[in-house]
C-alpha cells in the first residue's frame, strides 16, 4: 500500500482546559459503564493525562495517572520492540528462518522467518484458547500449532492475525538473550522507556494495577473479571501499563524518543506487503499496526484482555501520540466516542479505526463461498439460508448474516440491531479460481469441505 511521506501541519483551535477533557471522559465512562479509564495526550510539544473511576469495582481503589492496566495485544508492540533491537545489534536478522533460531520447528514451518512471525504473514493458527494453553510450555504450545498440517498459506503470501505467532517471537528473545520474555522485554523496551515493568501473574507488583470488568445483563451490576491468559502466551498479552507509558512507546516508535534506535522505529512502521489486515487496520507493519486519516499514516496497536480495551496512536508526522486504558469490555465505544473530542487538543482527526472502504456497490450473491473453514482448532461455516443468503457460525454458534461484495469482502450482520460490521474477504486460489479462505477479523481460515 503506497504511503504520502508529507501530511498536512496540525492545526491547533482552542484546547479544552485539562478540566474540560477530565469531565469528558469522566462523563463517557458513565455513559459506557466502565469503572475506571485514562487518557494521555501528547501533542508533539506536551502531554496531557486525565484519569477516572476505579481500578477495581469492588475495593473502590481510585485510578490514578499511574495505575497499571492489563494492555492485551498492545503488548505485541513491546515484544517486537524487543526482538527489532537485537535485530539492530546484529544479535539476529528478521529475515533468518525462525528454525534457525528454534531448531525444533526446523522442519515445521520451513520458509517462516522472524519477519513473518512479527508482521502476521508467517501462515500461522492463531492458537489455542488460554484456558487450553493454562500449565503448556513454549516448545510443546509451538510444536502443536506450528505443524504444515495448521499451515494457512505460504510464508509471506498473506495476513493472518496470530497470537501463536508471538509465542514463538517471545521464545526468539528468550533464547538469543538468555533471559525470560519479562526479563528480555523489561531490559531492551521497558525500562529504556522509563516505564515500571508490570505483568499478568505478578506475586506482588511493583506498582498499583487495574482489574478487567464484565457487565452482569442480568443485574446490570459490574463485576471484576478474571484474567486467563496463559503463562506461555505472555509476549502476545501480558503487559500491563497506564496511558502514559502507552505514549512514551508512542513516541519512541514515531522517533521521538532516544530508547528505541531510530533504525528500529522505522523498520517497525514500515508496511509489510503481504500484510493485508482486513478490518484490523489498514496496513501492517512489524509490531504496528498502521491506520489512514486526511493524509496521514499513524501507527499504533489495539487490545483487549478480559474486561479492558487500550489503544495507541502515534502521528510520526506531527508527533501526536493518543494512548487510552479502560477496564471494561465497554471502553472500546468509549475510545470510539473520545477520540472524536481529541481534534480540540491535538488539531487533527485521530483514526479510532481505519479508513472506511470504498463503496462496494449493493450486496452480491456469492453461492460458492459455502463450506467449512478452518484456523487451527476453530471451524467457521458458511451455509446459505433459504433465500440463497450466507451466514456464518463459528464452532457452532448461533450464524450470523453475512453481506458479501463483488470484489469478495463481507460485512457482518448483527440479527438483534441489523447493525453492519466489518467482517472480512474471501479469497480465489489464482491458479483454480476457486474460494479456498475467508479472512474474518484479520484471522485467515483455510478451506476444508464444501457447502
Amino acid at each position: 500500500m503506497p504511503y504520502s511521506t508529507t501530511a498536512p501541519a496540525p492545526v491547533r483551535p482552542s484546547s479544552p482546559s485539562h478540566h474540560e477533557l477530565r469531565d469528558h471522559l469522566e462523563s463517557l465512562a458513565r455513559v459506557h459503564r466502565v469503572p475506571g479509564a485514562q487518557l494521555a495526550v501528547h501533542t508533539g510539544t506536551h502531554l496531557l493525562s486525565v484519569h477516572t473511576g476505579t481500578a477495581d469495582a469492588l475495593t473502590n481503589t481510585p485510578f490514578t495517572a499511574g495505575t497499571a492496566v492489563p494492555l492485551g495485544s498492545v503488548t505485541k508492540t513491546a515484544t517486537a520492540a524487543a526482538v527489532l533491537v537485537l535485530a539492530d545489534d546484529g544479535d539476529l536478522d528478521l529475515d533468518e528462518p525462525v528454525g534457525e533460531l528454534l531448531p525444533d520447528l526446523a522442519g515445521e514451518i520451513p520458509g517462516v522467518t522472524v519477519r513473518h512471525l512479527l508482521s502476521h504473514t508467517a501462515g500461522l493458527p492463531t492458537g489455542p484458547d488460554s484456558d487450553s494453553a493454562a500449565g503448556t510450555t513454549a516448545p510443546r504450545y509451538l510444536s502443536a500449532v506450528c505443524t504444515a498440517r495448521y499451515a494457512l498459506f505460504p510464508p509471506g503470501t498473506g495476513f493472518s492475525y496470530s497470537n501463536a505467532g508471538y509465542v514463538a517471537a517471545g521464545r526468539i528473545l528468550a533464547e538469543v538473550t538468555g533471559m525470560t520474555w519479562q526479563e528480555a522485554v523489561a531490559a531492551l523496551v521497558l525500562e529504556p522507556l522509563g516505564i515500571v515493568p508490570a505483568f499478568l501473574g505478578d506475586a506482588a507488583p511493583a506498582r498499583p494495577v487495574a482489574g478487567g470488568h464484565a457487565l452482569n445483563t442480568a443485574t446490570g451490576l459490574v463485576r471484576p473479571a478474571h484474567q486467563n491468559l496463559a503463562p506461555v502466551e505472555a509476549p502476545a498479552g501480558a503487559l500491563l501499563a497506564s496511558a502514559e507509558d502507552l505514549v512514551a512507546l508512542g513516541r519512541a516508535v514515531i522517533g521521538r524518543s532516544a530508547a528505541l534506535p531510530a533504525a528500529v522505529a522505522d523498520r517497525m512502521r514500515r508496511p509489510e506487503p503481504a500484510a493485508d489486515p482486513g478490518p484490523l487496520a489498514d496496513a501492517w507493519g512489524l509490531g504496528l499496526a498502521l491506520f489512514q486519516q486526511d493524509g496521514r499514516v499513524w501507527c499504533g496497536h489495539d487490545g483487549n484482555a478480559q474486561g479492558t480495551s487500550c489503544h495507541l496512536r502515534a502521528d510520526p508526522g506531527s508527533g501526536v501520540v493518543v494512548a487510552f486504558t479502560g477496564n471494561a469490555g465497554a471502553a472500546t465505544a468509549l475510545w470510539r466516542d473520545i477520540t472524536a473530542e481529541l481534534t480540540r487538543v491535538t488539531g487533527i482527526r485521530v483514526p479510532a479505526a481505519p479508513a472506511a472502504g470504498t463503496h462496494r456497490g449493493p450486496a452480491a450473491a456469492l453461492p460458492d463461498c459455502a463450506g467449512t473453514y478452518r484456523n487451527g482448532g476453530t471451524e467457521y461455516t458458511v451455509e446459505l439460508d433459504g433465500d440463497g443468503k450466507p451466514t456464518l457460525s463459528v464452532d457452532g454458534d448461533r450464524p450470523l448474516p453475512l453481506l458479501c461484495y463483488p470484489d469478495l469482502s463481507c460485512d457482518l450482520v448483527d440479527p438483534a440491531t441489523d447493525r453492519v460490521e466489518p467482517g472480512g474477504r474471501f479469497h480465489r486460489d489464482p491458479v483454480t479460481g476457486i474460494i479456498d479462505r475467508l479472512q474474518i477479523s484479520g484471522r485467515t481460515a483455510r478451506r476444508t469441505g464444501t457447502g
